[in-house]
Order: C-alpha cells, then sequence, then structure tokens
C-alpha cells in the first residue's frame, strides 16, 4: 500500500449516457460519502461569475415602496409588487442578452461543474462538500437556463408551470441524467434528513425567493452562509408576513418545497421560529396556521425587464472568466489537471440604460443601487480541488 496524492481534473467534458432516475430514488452517484474525507472542492470560477453578476441588496427592513405616478407624457407602466419590490439580491441576467461570449463562459462553467464526478466520484467527500457542489451545480445550471429565455419577466410558467424547466432532465452528472427537481426533492431531502435549512441554497431565478449570493458555496462556508440567507428570508417580506386569526404569512417557497416540513404547520413553526427576529416574532409564537401564498415571481434582473428604461444605473466593471487552460494527462499514470484563471483584463461593462423611465421605477432602481453600495462584498477564489491529506491506494505491483 502507498498513499498516493490525488490531483482532480475539472476539465469540461459532458457525458450524456446513462439512464434516467427513477422516481424517488437517489442516484448511485450521489449515495455515498466519506466523513473522514480531506478532499475539498473550490469554486473560483463561480465566485467570479458571482461577483460580477450579483448585486447585494442587503437585510430587509420591510418597508413597503410607496406608490408613486408616472410622470406627464410616458407611455411606460410596469406593475411591482410594492411589498417585495426592493427586497432580494439581484442577477444582471440582462448582461447576457445578445452576448453570445457571456452566454459561453456561464455554459462551460456549468459543464465543469457537471464534470466533476466523473473525475472523482463524490462517494469520496464529506456531506458537507456534497452539499455545497449540489448548491453550486442547481444554481449555475438554473442560470445557464434562464439566461437562454431572458427577458421573459414572469417567471410562474417556467418554474411552477406543468411543463416546468425544473422538471427537464437539463443536468448529466457522472452519466445519471438529472433535473433541478431531482437535486431539491430527492438528493437533498433524502441524503440531509430533511434539514430545511438547504433550501435557502437554492436559487429560484425570481425576487420572491432565497438571495442568490455574491460567492460560491463551499464546504467551509456552506451552513454558516445558508443560516445567514435563511435569516434574511424569513425576516423579510418575501418570506413571512403578520396575518390574522393566529394565521401567519408565508412565501410559497415552503409549499413548494413541503417535502422538508411532513408536518406542514407544526415543522415549519418551529424552523421560523429558529430564526424570526422580534416583532414578528412574538406574534409566531401565538400562531396556529399558516398560508404558503407569499410570491413574486418576477424575475430578479436589475433593471433590463423594464423595457428601455433609462437612466444611469451602474457603469462598473467586473472582471469576469478571461481563460481556461487544459494540460493532459502526463501518460505516466497522473491525472488531467484543469485551471480556471480569473484575468483582470476580462471586464463585463454594465450597459447603460436608454430612455426615461417612470418615477417610480426610477426610485426603486436607485434604492437597489443604494442597497448595493452599502451591503457589497468582495469575495476571492481559485478553482482546484484539493487533498488536504492523502489517501491510501493499492499500487501495482505490490509497490
Amino acid at each position: 500500500m502507498v498513499r498516493k496524492p490525488i490531483v482532480i481534473s475539472l476539465a469540461c467534458t459532458a457525458l450524456w449516457v446513462g439512464t434516467g432516475l427513477a422516481a424517488g430514488s437517489v442516484p448511485e452517484p450521489f449515495r455515498g460519502h466519506d466523513p473522514e474525507s480531506m478532499f475539498t472542492i473550490r469554486y473560483g470560477d463561480v465566485d467570479v461569475i458571482l461577483r460580477a453578476m450579483v448585486v447585494d441588496i442587503g437585510r430587509s427592513t420591510r418597508q413597503v415602496a410607496d406608490p408613486a405616478e408616472a410622470p406627464t407624457g410616458t407611455r411606460m407602466t410596469t406593475r411591482v409588487s410594492r411589498s417585495t419590490a426592493t427586497e432580494g439580491n439581484r442577477f444582471y441576467f440582462e448582461e447576457f442578452k445578445d452576448n453570445e461570449e457571456y452566454r459561453a463562459v456561464l455554459h462551460h462553467v456549468r459543464l465543469s461543474l457537471e464534470a466533476i464526478p466523473a473525475r472523482m466520484p463524490l462517494e469520496h467527500f464529506t456531506r458537507t462538500e456534497q452539499l455545497a457542489y449540489l448548491l453550486n451545480l442547481h444554481n449555475i445550471a438554473l442560470i445557464d437556463e434562464l439566461v437562454r429565455i431572458y427577458p421573459e419577466r414572469n417567471l410562474k410558467q417556467e418554474l411552477d408551470g406543468k411543463n416546468s424547466l425544473l422538471d427537464t432532465k437539463v443536468l448529466n452528472v457522472a452519466g445519471v441524467p438529472l433535473s433541478l427537481n431531482d437535486i431539491r426533492h430527492t438528493i437533498l431531502v433524502q441524503n440531509y434528513n430533511r434539514d430545511p435549512l438547504v433550501i435557502y441554497g437554492l436559487f429560484e431565478g425570481v425576487i420572491g425567493g432565497p438571495n442568490v449570493l455574491k460567492r460560491a458555496y463551499t464546504g467551509e462556508n456552506v451552513y454558516r452562509l445558508l443560516e445567514a440567507n435563511a435569516k434574511e428570508f424569513i425576516n423579510s417580506n418575501r418570506g413571512s408576513a403578520i396575518y390574522k386569526d393566529r394565521t401567519f404569512k408565508v412565501s410559497s417557497f415552503y409549499e413548494r418545497n413541503r417535502e422538508f416540513f411532513p408536518n406542514f404547520d407544526a415543522h415549519l413553526k418551529v424552523h421560523l421560529m429558529e430564526y424570526m427576529d422580534y416583532p414578528e416574532r412574538q406574534t409566531l409564537i401565538g400562531a396556529t396556521a399558516f398560508r404558503p401564498d407569499i410570491d413574486n415571481w418576477t424575475i430578479a434582473d436589475v433593471y433590463g425587464s423594464y423595457w428601455r428604461v433609462g437612466g444611469s444605473f451602474s457603469t462598473s466593471q467586473a472582471a469576469m472568466l478571461d481563460a481556461v487552460v487544459s494540460t493532459q494527462p502526463d501518460g505516466l499514470g497522473g491525472t488531467a489537471v484543469t485551471n480556471f484563471s480569473v484575468a483582470g483584463s476580462s471586464y463585463i461593462a454594465k450597459t447603460e440604460p436608454l430612455a426615461t423611465i417612470s418615477s417610480e421605477q426610477l426610485e426603486l432602481l436607485t434604492s437597489l443601487k443604494n442597497k448595493e453600495e452599502a451591503a457589497n462584498l468582495v469575495r476571492e477564489g481559485r478553482v482546484t480541488v484539493e487533498e488536504l491529506g492523502t489517501v491510501e491506494t493499492d499500487a501495482p505491483n505490490g509497490e
């Protein structure tokens, strides 16, 4: 027996073979895990995209936006949900519209994530590392799908309709076709003992769901970030609201993830009590029923859903992926290595809005910009799969 270090390739390779996932069963590549594993996955490529494209709004103040009248002469009106219009982090979906280069980079990162279990089986990682991987894979794949249909503004049909893209087998991981709902409702439910905390890592692409963050999940940060996201969402107008007659209104997001709350009202109440702030917490104590009917299916973009909006919102530049450099196997039993480099020479310049908008829309965009500047987070990272220890392997010829 020898102790042989392992380096994992993140080469962008898709393996479109195998059979589909049987309903209700966790597919083989996702069943095993190693609680003693020292392997980690780092997501520098995902970090770069999220840093560049996510507008971090910060914690909700539960303030309801004031109604505003459109200025005289404009013919533009856009209905917004005043209770949630200025809540929730936003993603610059509009920067991918008609931009094949950006789409190609995003899709490349998605494929590289899909390829990881084919090169390094997930059974060699801890459940925590696997959780970070599943959330990053889900979110990047969803964003990749949404940029293809953008600028669709209301995503209810796409996400919750009869032919939801969440039910389509858009992924192929270790030869197993997967839908995003396979990850949500099968793998996460069964592998994480219905722990409701994991659902706050599922970006839905809409204002009414949990935040997309400006950094990737990792084995080291995943539970800390999930707790922070849970607290933000629960204590926002998107997540909960005092109603009446000992009934509490909550997001329809909880209904869509009912598997994590088998005894819905009782289990949801226990969960919310863990993170709810005052004064809503005091009312929640006496609640005996929940109405999961708060929603906002508006895509969580910045300004693109307001057709030909005006006023300068953001002209900052943010680094994007510049290149993917691959080395081939050395022919001596080594493995391929793929480096993802973050290059400052490649920038995303936010496009300038084009025309005049209503005072309500201008107020919304100004509010978002002010919140972004107050809450902006900066993160750094490189993409590698590391071995912090060693693993025993059988060497040929007993060496």
